[in-house]
């Protein structure tokens, strides 16, 4: 029987267990989570600054992996920021596709990377 993947509740559950086992919650503010979230995307950001875009595309095996842990350490502090605030992150992530696709009309959008408010 094949086991169940990993979804947010059991992400969710799984970072609580965690920080409260390390007591960690006292330093588990919104401030704190959101400075620390932006710490670790600055370290995602670093594996790919000074490559160019093709370069970019093709990672070696070494550096994909360390790129996989920061995607981790972002997923995994941006869970836990949303635990604290009480917001379920896959429906403010279905909220804001209808936004975009309300801001990015695919006649206007499509094979243009300007924003929207500059055309």
């Amino acid at each position: 029987m094949k086991k169940p993947g990993i979804t947010m509740t059991s992400l969710r559950d799984a970072q609580r267990r965690f920080a409260a086992a390390r007591d960690w919650q006292q330093f588990h503010t919104p401030k704190n989570l959101a400075m620390a979230l932006s710490v670790e995307a600055a370290e995602l950001l670093e594996h790919f600054q000074w490559l160019t875009a093709e370069q970019s595309m093709r990672l070696d095996a070494k550096t994909k992996t360390a790129v996989g842990e920061e995607i981790a350490d972002v997923l995994l502090y941006l869970t836990r920021l949303a635990d604290v605030l009480d917001i379920d992150p896959l429906a403010a992530a279905k909220r804001k596709m209808v936004i975009n696709a309300r801001k990015y009309p695919v006649h206007r959008a499509r094979g243009s990377a300007r924003k929207y408010s500059g055309r």
